[in-house]
């Protein structure tokens, strides 16, 4: 199977959970590394994994590839503030320790990436939609995959909800292309 996503600009994979956005990562990583190499090459991981229903969502790329010891690879802990906080204030308390966490990670990494890869972006974005610092970052790159979570299915009506349509809005209208995952 091809991959549906080229390795120059910036791309924005969205689905719900378990859509394959991490594993889609994980195999543009890879496919970027087998042509240039891991040097230059910056991995964000921001996903967190839950447990719902028995099932588990998310959770970091190394589920699906292994990072390669030459990329600089910055990987937050994350909460998951809908389903671990018990009120929006808890929420969004544990969505601003994620996006400081992420933030120093986005600031310790090289100044000039050739291809930066992040999973689960918006979890850097749920406390403040401001994406200019991710943003930012990546277009400093040759090539920038991104993956977000794009579903009603963890509700919509909380201010981390909120916050991350705006931000995920903003990604959508900055990616060069956008690659929908059912």
């Amino acid at each position: 199977m091809s991959l549906p996503v080229p390795l120059f600009g910036t791309t924005l994979v969205v689905g719900p959970s378990n859509a394959g956005k991490t594993r889609l990562t994980a195999r543009s990583l890879d496919e970027w590394v087998a042509k240039h190499g891991p040097e230059g090459c910056v991995v964000l991981d921001f996903a967190p994994t839950v447990e719902r229903d028995g099932e588990t969502l998310g959770g970091p790329l190394t589920q699906f590839t292994t990072v390669p010891d030459e990329a600089a690879h910055g990987v937050v802990d994350a909460h998951a503030p809908r389903t671990e906080g018990a009120d929006d204030a808890e929420a969004l308390a544990l969505a601003e320790a994620n996006a400081t966490a992420a933030a120093e990670h986005v600031e310790a990494a090289p100044a000039d990436p050739r291809a930066v890869f992040v999973n689960d972006a918006t979890i850097a974005l749920q406390a403040n939609p401001a994406v200019e610092r991710l943003t930012g970052y990546c277009d400093r790159a040759d090539c920038a995959v991104l993956n977000a979570f794009e579903s009603d299915e963890l509700g919509v009506d909380s201010p981390v909800s909120s916050n991350e349509r705006e931000a995920l809005d903003t990604l959508r209208a900055w990616a060069d292309r956008v690659v929908e995952l059912p």
